[in-house]
């Protein structure tokens, strides 16, 4: 299929995997080994070495997991600088699709920037400017998905649930770039559309709309003040909730993003709500993904820890963002609801039949 699993820097949870004889995958009650030749790679350097090079990479470990996988692309730019061999029509770069949820994008193409001058600057790397540099960042793309599968566990024992496929778009970078990787990774069975000329930045926020409608509202209405727990569907968590508080703080979230230009002033916050709360209707018997990462955790008696990662990775830069352009009741919608649900977390002891 010429599909590969590489491991980040610092990983090697795909040798792991080999070793114990592939994905564990629990699909419809049934527990599948996922393993094929050639399946599990090793790094993106030694790819680099063997000149296997993926033309697209998928890159989805949690956000603060992203830098050091960029490193690596940094690394064997280096490296072919130094064998002689970096221009622009033999650039050994993949297409990377950042597929980690969150809000993100703008910074991480900002620090991968900061990484590659600083390779010139030690004499690593020539001067990229002014045709490298456009060619090498134009190859970071944001890939924004409804992931609806969740992982048990960790590691090697880890056992993955499959939900049902979602659409992933494709946004930003070069133009061409994109357009390769859409085709190519619908060749391999992927569900994917090219979101031309909308932002990466404008596709993260239209899924953190998503996102919290489900999850963090999800999180709260599963759970009672004592922390009794029961796992509801969309459809139960926005009837326990309420379209209005989903309408309220998507307003936040959408006030935001037009502070950091992700939407425009003139921007239609009615329809850009009723279309968040058609999604939801859409989606009414989906039991969120978070919601099912807190019944996973009960289930097998470990400790709750704060919130799950989609949670952290969206309203830490909702909040960061928002006292910076100084919307201070966007910021203290975002700061209550994460300190509601991390009380309400803590006190979750038990999941009712």
């Amino acid at each position: 299929s010429g599909i590969r699993i590489l491991d980040r820097p610092g990983s090697t949870l795909g040798s792991q995997l080999a070793s114990a004889g592939g994905i564990r995958v629990r699909l419809e009650g049934r527990e599948l080994q996922v393993s094929a030749p050639g399946l599990f790679g090793t790094n993106l350097t030694q790819c680099w070495e063997t000149r296997t090079v993926p033309e697209v990479l998928i890159l989805c470990p949690n956000p603060d997991q992203l830098l050091p996988a960029l490193t690596s692309c940094v690394d064997i730019l280096e490296r072919s600088h130094a064998a002689g061999e970096l221009s622009t029509t033999a650039l050994p770069l993949p297409a990377m699709v950042l597929s980690s949820n969150g809000i993100y994008y703008q910074r991480i193409r900002q620090v991968f920037v900061e990484k590659l001058e600083e390779s010139t600057l030690l004499g690593r790397l020539p001067d990229l400017w002014p045709e490298l540099m456009p060619e090498i960042v134009g190859r970071l793309t944001r890939g924004v998905t409804i992931q609806t599968g969740i992982r048990e566990g960790s590691g090697a024992d880890s056992v993955y649930h499959p939900g049902p496929p979602g659409i992933t778009r494709l946004a930003g970078g070069n133009t061409n770039v994109r357009a390769g990787a859409v085709t190519l990774l619908r060749s391999r069975g992927m569900q994917i559309e090219d979101a031309g000329s909308t932002t990466p930045t404008r596709v993260e926020f239209d899924k953190a709309l998503i996102n919290l409608a489900a999850n963090l509202l999800g999180l709260s209405a599963s759970l009672d003040e004592s922390g009794l727990f029961r796992p509801l569907t969309i459809g139960e968590i926005l009837q326990e909730i309420g379209e209005e508080e989903v309408r309220r703080l998507g307003r936040a979230v959408i006030d935001v993003g037009i502070a950091v230009k992700a939407y425009g002033r003139d921007e239609d916050v009615e329809r850009l709500m009723g279309a968040v709360i058609d999604n939801l209707r859409d989606h009414s018997r989906h039991v969120p993904s978070s919601v099912q990462w807190l019944s996973l955790k009960l289930a097998r008696k470990e400790a709750v820890e704060g919130l799950s990662p989609t949670e952290t990775w969206l309203l830490d830069p909702l909040i960061h963002y928002a006292r910076s352009a100084n919307l201070l009741e966007s910021q203290q919608c975002f700061e209550a609801w994460r300190s509601k649900v991390s009380l309400q977390l803590s006190r979750a002891r038990v999941i009712a039949g």
